[in-house]
């Protein structure tokens, strides 16, 4: 959860540079802000996170043609592409690996616990994952063509927000019968 709010601080930025000075400025603070994220995960951990990782550099490379064109279209697909490679990620993750992606980073939030889900799960949540993932994407490229801007940001910063928490929630209820109380 901590990571996830540390995740969310570059998209806040963005948000409040947009509401104040325009899409371009807010392009130009949220490839900084993603930027100084991703350094500041690298000083305090000694290590990249991948995601973050990923998602600076489709930033500065959307990022860099909205600002060189002058087009915001394309800053705008920066969320599809993202969740389409993490959808992808996760379905990729079934034929690589032992564990689906999904297992491999819920496990250690869930320490010992994980041996009581049963594998099938842990591949049907999987699968969620990357359907949900894929499905988010083509709905934030419908709302970037079919939407103005303004409304593209709010659903960028409060509807894949509360999309993201809902279906997290979703998939820790699915869990939550499988885990026990260790106290």
């Amino acid at each position: 959860m901590q990571n996830m709010l540390i995740d969310f601080i570059p998209v806040l930025l963005f948000f409040a540079a947009f509401k104040i000075y325009g899409i371009y400025v807010a392009t130009t603070v949220g490839i900084v802000a993603t930027a100084v994220q991703v350094l500041l995960t690298r000083f305090i951990r000694k290590k990249f996170d991948k995601q973050q990782v990923v998602t600076l550099v489709i930033f500065v490379l959307f990022g860099g043609l909205t600002l060189y064109f002058h087009d915001p279209i394309f800053v705008k697909w920066k969320p599809s592409i993202i969740f389409w490679i993490f959808g992808i990620a996760f379905l990729l993750s079934h034929f690589i690996g032992k564990k689906p992606l999904a297992q491999r980073m819920l496990e250690g939030m869930l320490e010992a616990q994980t041996a009581a889900v049963p594998a099938t799960l842990w591949v049907r949540l999987n699968a969620a994952w990357a359907i949900f993932f894929i499905f988010l994407g083509t709905v934030n490229i419908y709302i970037a063509y079919h939407f103005s801007t303004d409304v593209w940001v709010n659903f960028k910063v409060y509807g894949i927000m509360l999309c993201l928490l809902a279906f997290s929630f979703a998939q820790a209820m699915c869990l939550s019968r499988y885990l026990t109380d260790t106290k």
